[in-house]
């Protein structure tokens, strides 16, 4: 199917037929209404005025005397042969009784009747020849009636001549108006110009950094300031996927190297049998090859949760935090047999995505559990205000020190007293940014019994 001409056209040309549109219909609409109104005037003053005549003709006994009255009441010309002005008499039954004036014969209108009658109110119009002739009756006291006829040829050559005037001033509206809906509609859109050249640049060039000066106000100038910070947004997020890739590729490369060298070094015992590595190096090594692929599982697995977590797409409901906490609870209890868990949970309510939620208390007690000495305790408590509620973990472990207080929710750092230990840095990154996703914030410090404490505040619902 052919598209209508009109969804063809470009919003400029669009924007420019509707303002010269709208400019057009309301000069026409004031030209037409101006010519109405003035007709209307015009044919009613002449109207009143023929009245009159007919009143005052009325009063005389002959048409030749009442032409008389009529002209030596008027100070100018237009009466008499030139002026078309006309009067008859008639009889009660109808028949003319005399005439004198412009004409010499009236015809009478097909639709009026044989003996007419005054109604006061209109006249009635007569074609004599191609001139048209303004009629009006009245009522004689002696019996019959006067009719008083006049040219009304004056009033239509007025109105054609102002009908002429309007036409041109209509055109030469129309034609401005084109002309300024072509200048609004340059004007209007260069905001959005703008906007197209500085896409069409970053489409070409790649570059985030480039933003378009907002001069404008109302909606243009808000699709320019959304526009900037989409840009800042697509930045900041494209910064944050280089960074991670950066950071992943730093943190990959050890674990593979070393899962490399031990794979070369049991293919080189292979292929070397006179060389052939004992039973028990053999299996040390196999148990460092399993231990190294599983790390390198996890940190694969974390990597993948940090990216997509980034672009949350699991939807947000409205849940009781204390089922979260206690869920968290009871997988970290079967990981850590040897550390006791102990919990005060209180009855709240977060609107929070349940999945992601829960891995990050899970990965803040995984945390607890890991630096607790076997048969430590990690005790879990809420607290709930009008604002927030906050879940704190504290661990029996050696606590965090003062320096590495501000980079515990870093990506990939992990405190000089934790390399020796299994992980990857990510967990408690992770942390960081749920709660910042769900308008909350976590942060560490040292508990009461030495060892850390992680608060976990959200706002409440």
């Amino acid at each position: 199917m052919k598209r209508p001409r009109w969804k063809t056209l470009s919003l400029r040309a669009r924007l420019g037929v509707l303002v010269a549109a709208a400019v057009a219909i309301a000069v026409v609409t004031v030209s037409a209404s101006s010519w109405s109104i003035t007709r209307a005037n015009l044919y009613d003053q002449f109207d009143a005025r023929l009245q009159s005549y007919a009143q005052l003709a009325a009063k005389t006994s002959s048409p030749e005397e009442a032409l008389e009255t009529l002209r030596s009441t008027e100070d100018g010309p237009g009466f008499g042969q030139d002026g078309g002005l006309t009067v008859r008499f008639l009889s009660a039954t109808g028949t003319e009784t005399g005439i004198a004036g412009a004409l010499s014969f009236l015809p009478r209108a097909p639709d009026e009747p044989v003996a007419p009658t005054a109604d006061g109110h209109t006249p009635t119009v007569r074609r004599v020849g191609g001139d048209r002739f303004r009629v009006w009756t009245a009522q004689r006291a002696g019996g019959g009636t006067v009719e008083v006829a006049q040219d009304s040829e004056d009033i239509e050559d007025t109105l054609a001549r102002l009908g002429v005037w309007l036409l041109v001033v209509s055109l030469g509206g129309v034609l401005g108006a084109t002309l300024a809906g072509r200048a609004v509609a340059r004007s209007a859109l260069r905001p959005v110009d703008d906007l197209t050249a500085a896409a069409e640049d970053i489409a070409r060039t790649q570059e985030l950094s480039a933003a378009i000066d907002v001069t404008a106000t109302g909606e243009i100038g808000r699709l320019a300031t959304s526009f900037n910070e989409m840009l800042g947004a697509l930045g900041r997020s494209r910064d944050e996927q280089r960074r991670l890739a950066e950071d992943a590729g730093h943190e990959l490369r050890t674990p593979l190297t070393s899962l490399r060298n031990n794979i070369e070094l049991l293919i080189h015992a292979e292929a070397n049998p006179e060389r052939q590595l004992s039973a028990e190096d053999r299996s040390r090594l196999l148990a460092d090859l399993d231990t190294q692929a599983t790390e390198l599982t996890a940190l694969i697995g974390e990597l993948v949760d940090l990216s997509t977590g980034e672009r949350p797409s699991e939807a947000t409901e409205r849940l009781a935090l204390a089922d979260v906490v206690g869920s968290a609870l009871e997988r970290t209890r079967s990981r850590w047999p040897k550390v006791s868990f102990t919990a005060e949970l209180t009855d709240a309510e977060v609107v929070a995505r349940p999945a992601a939620l829960e891995r990050a208390v899970l990965n803040v007690l995984d945390n607890a559990a890991k630096w607790s000495p076997p048969g430590g305790t990690v005790r879990v408590s809420m607290a709930v205000t009008s604002m927030a509620v906050r879940v704190r973990v504290d661990d029996e472990g050696p606590g965090i020190a003062e320096a590495d207080l501000p980079h515990v929710f870093e990506r990939f750092y992990r405190a000089d007293a934790a390399r020796a230990l299994p992980g990857s840095g990510l967990g408690l990154a992770i942390v960081d940014q749920v709660l910042t996703q769900h308008g909350g914030h976590a942060s560490a410090s040292r508990a009461d019994t030495g060892g850390a404490r992680f608060d976990l505040v959200l706002p409440s619902s």
